[in-house]
């Protein structure tokens, strides 16, 4: 579609001039003699651009351009002036035009101030559909999950979102807590400023703060220059740090203050400055634990704990998983370009009775590999190689090539192997009134080998039950 520029002069000879330059495949170009026939054009058309001359008759270029600003604001506005006029087009810059071209302009002046508004517009209007699409992303109906725990997140959010309240997310590594704080960032009234994330497991003491709070040159060595720190960088938004529990007491301290203040100072400077911040904040530590053991200051704990928010484990919302599956699944196959469509029943089983310690971020790699190996379009339980090692062989796909086949034989001979251990040491501590040194004694084995196969499965004697027998599991 091509681009529509008004040219407004009424000097017939700079019109033509400008005429023979933009008339072509790119643009439709439009004229006006004076400023009251450029607005009644404006008025009637969708333009994307306006050429004004500043003198005209009837109405002069300056009162257009805030006339056009104050209805059409995305119009960008290109001056021509005399060169007597050069302060009036500097007033016109501050009004809002894009630039001005002072007479006499050959045909590559215009051809570049124009060129160069519209490459500014279309960066904003990409920016514009970047936010957009950010803000779509994280959206409620994007984020996937329709199990009860989820449904209690969703509600958590929604209440909290539209406030300012500082929020603490908890929950395991991989349960998506970036995600839900991202969501509540996007519906909240700062989703148009700034989304700052700080992984503060992944950065010293030292520079975690040069991080936050930004450094003066010479503060230290290695600081040649200043830097604004990234609470300088989230104004007017949201700050999220991530594994909270993982910063210093000193570094507490100092984000004690800021919160309490809402001033701070950059390393190695006597002055304060002040930020208005959001703060979410995430852990998958114990907080109530380490405060106890002196290891995070109860005051910061009492600040930043306004409004928990529990993101519960894959394995405790598995009626999620097949729809987080599938999900995984078009995106990998897009970006891989595959076809691969569905789940085999027997890898679908795989998935349902997984236990996920690594969450859905575990899914989401498992998922991701194993459109990889697929050789047709369907995930079969032999291309879930990350996990199939850790699960009997439940609903058992027939194998579609020798390397499945290899593959799931060793499986299946190493799973045999281990309920006849599993077997073996049960029977042993039965026949032995549950004891585990005269067990080891009777089959002939160390104390510690025997109790590394109960550790291996996860046998552990706990109580007498009400047939006499100790509880197991």
């Amino acid at each position: 579609m091509k681009r529509r520029i008004l040219i407004a002069d009424d000097e017939d000879i700079v019109v033509q001039s400008c005429l023979r330059i933009l008339c072509g495949n790119e643009f439709n170009v439009d004229t006006a003699c004076n400023g009251v026939e450029a607005l009644v054009k404006i008025g009637e058309n969708d333009y994307d651009m306006l050429i004004l001359d500043i003198k005209m008759p009837k109405m002069n270029g300056i009162e257009v351009l805030q006339r056009v600003k104050e209805t059409h604001p995305d119009i960008d506005v290109i001056m021509i002036t005399g060169l007597n006029q050069i302060e009036t087009a500097v007033k016109a810059m501050k009004l809002g035009a894009f630039d001005y071209l002072p007479k006499p302009f050959d045909p590559e002046e215009l051809k570049l101030v124009v060129a160069r508004a519209f490459e500014r517009r279309q960066l904003l209007q990409e920016n514009v559909n970047l936010k957009n699409e950010v803000s779509a992303r994280y959206s409620f109906e994007n984020i996937i999950g329709s199990s009860p725990p989820m449904q209690t997140v969703y509600r958590l959010v929604a209440r909290c979102a539209p406030t300012n309240s500082t929020v603490m997310l908890r929950g395991e590594s991989g349960t998506g807590k970036e995600l839900i704080a991202r969501a509540i960032h996007y519906n909240s009234l700062r989703k148009d400023r700034p989304f700052v994330t700080v992984d503060c497991a992944s950065l010293s003491e030292n520079l975690l703060e040069s991080e936050l709070f930004g450094h003066v040159k010479g503060s230290f060595t290695g600081a040649v220059s200043n830097k604004m720190g990234l609470l300088e960088s989230a104004n007017g938004g949201t700050l999220f740090l991530d594994e909270i529990g993982n910063i210093s007491l000193s570094t507490q301290a100092k984000l004690l203050r800021f919160i309490e203040e809402r001033e701070f100072k950059a390393v190695g400077d006597t002055q304060t400055r002040k930020v208005n911040i959001r703060l979410i904040t995430a852990t998958n530590k114990d907080l109530e634990a380490m405060v106890a053991d002196e290891d995070f200051r109860d005051d910061l704990y009492y600040r930043i704990n306004i409004f928990p928010i529990e993101i519960p484990p894959l394995r405790e919302r598995r009626d999620d998983i097949p729809a987080l599956a599938f999900h995984f699944l078009n995106q990998f196959s897009k970006e891989i370009e595959r076809e691969v469509r569905e789940f085999s029943a027997g890898a679908m089983n795989l998935l349902m009775n997984h236990d996920w310690p690594g969450n859905v971020r575990e899914l989401e790699n498992v998922v991701h590999r194993a459109v990889i190996l697929a050789s047709d379009d369907i995930i079969r339980q032999g291309h879930l190689i990350n996990i199939l090692d850790m699960q009997p062989l439940v609903g058992l796909d027939v194998p579609r090539t020798s390397e499945e086949l290899k593959h799931i034989k060793k499986i299946a001979r190493q799973k045999s192997v281990e309920n006849v251990e599993k077997l073996f040491i049960l029977g042993a501590l039965k026949r032995n009134g549950w004891s585990v040194t005269a067990s080891a004694a009777q089959t002939g084995m160390q104390r510690s080998n025997f109790q590394a196969l109960m550790k291996k499965y996860d046998i552990r004697i706990r109580r007498a039950t009400s047939n006499g027998e100790p509880e197991t599991s």
